[in-house]
């Protein structure tokens, strides 16, 4: 996992607005307390990924999370997040895009 943040300069945020550090992400990895999504492209997911995390990238995030459960797994093959989840984190290269997709998540009533 160590290699992903070396290539990927990953920035993670979470529902709160918080950052994740590189040890609260790999202890939330381990007890799989994490719904982590990769809002980068497909490209650069496929460069390189953080094991479990699930890519949804930023341009297709609203809708994403508008979809049904049902929906959201068929298409992520995971459970679909709810805005009552407080372990959703959201993670980039840079931050901008992990900070937009956290802004979008938001507006869409997801707030823990």
């Amino acid at each position: 996992m160590k290699e992903v943040f070396k290539t990927c300069q990953v920035f993670k945020v979470d529902m709160a607005g918080s950052v994740v550090t590189y040890s609260e992400l790999k202890t939330m990895l381990a007890s799989h307390n994490i719904q982590l999504f990769d809002v980068r492209n497909p490209d650069e997911y496929q460069a390189g990924q953080i094991p479990q995390a699930i890519n949804v990238p930023l341009d297709n995030l609203e809708e994403s999370l508008q979809l049904s459960p049902e929906l959201f797994e068929q298409r992520f093959e995971v459970k679909a997040p709810t805005k009552a989840d407080d372990n959703i984190v959201f993670h980039c290269r840079s931050g901008i895009r992990s900070t937009r997709a956290l802004s979008i998540a938001h507006q869409l009533g997801f707030s823990k």
